[in-house]
């Protein structure tokens, strides 16, 4: 089984869509996860100009859509964070309506773009006062009306756990997809998040084989901060990730996640694959 690699356009948070999508190319990827926010495909500003702009360049360039993020929201501007907020749980909930209308929206153009799933946080961060089981009901309470868009559009909506944020590990993750109940509610797994939390990749991997749509894979360092990595110079052991994920027969697209490395992210993209086509040569000698 091959790999199909991806790399995320939230590096590249300096140049505009076509540019990235021509970089990406370049690189040697396949794939591209398309940020939905500034500067590429913010959906609300998303002209059906620029959506033809992003259909001719991925044709032009032989590139696939893997996902599209629908997790950052730069275009907000929330000087909090600018990914997390606003959240599925903020207090005022005009502020959360701004999260779930943005993804009904990125659902509508991922159906219009042809891509088959769509990520989103998981719930944003708690704010004192709120209970986890106060918050986790809001969270359901404003996800399902997407998750009803999602079905119509027959477009998957992928729940990212992430460190500090309402679901970060894989059990919560579960018990919400049970409480949802919906086959275009999926997961998002984070190769560095998962590292994060203390939930070995590898091991996880085979548990959630039959949640997972997708993956976003970055290295880590020992300390388990969540600081993105180029693969290879954290401290997670890819190889036995992507040996496991090759034992559950998964052939979807594996996306390289480096949003921190906008002062140069052609070499952050270059480097990355060249470490992921290294680890994959490796585990085909040895078989």
């Amino acid at each position: 089984m091959s790999f199909r690699f991806a790399y995320s356009t939230n590096a590249y948070g300096r140049y505009s869509v076509e540019e990235t999508l021509h970089r990406i190319a370049t690189l040697g990827y396949r794939g591209v996860e398309l940020l939905a926010d500034v500067p590429h495909a913010w959906p609300l500003g998303c002209l059906p100009e620029h959506k033809n702009l992003i259909r001719r360049t991925l044709q032009s360039v032989g590139l696939e859509i893997a996902n599209i993020n629908g997790f950052m929201m730069n275009a907000i501007g929330d000087l909090r964070q600018p990914y997390w907020h606003p959240s599925w749980i903020e207090f005022n909930p005009d502020y959360r309506a701004i999260r779930r209308e943005h993804t009904k929206r990125t659902l509508k153009l991922a159906a219009e773009l042809g891509a088959l799933n769509v990520q989103t946080e998981p719930g944003g961060p708690l704010y004192p006062g709120l209970s986890r089981r106060h918050a986790m009901q809001i969270f359901y309470d404003e996800l399902m009306p997407c998750v009803e868009v999602a079905e119509n559009l027959g477009v998957r909506l992928l729940i990212e756990p992430e460190p500090g944020l309402l679901i970060e590990r894989f059990e919560q993750y579960i018990d919400l997809a049970e409480r949802v109940g919906s086959p275009f509610l999926g997961l998002n797994f984070d190769i560095g998040h998962a590292f994060c939390v203390g939930q070995d990749p590898a091991q996880w991997i085979l548990v959630m084989a039959a949640h997972t749509v997708h993956y976003h894979l970055e290295d880590i360092a020992a300390d388990r901060r969540h600081h993105h990595l180029i693969p290879g110079e954290g401290s997670i052991d890819l190889g036995a990730v992507l040996a496991a994920i090759r034992s559950t027969g998964y052939t979807g697209w594996i996306t390289v996640e480096l949003y921190p490395y906008v002062d140069d992210p052609d070499d952050a993209g270059r480097r990355a694959l060249d470490h992921l086509n290294w680890l994959v040569r490796t585990m085909d000698r040895c078989d």
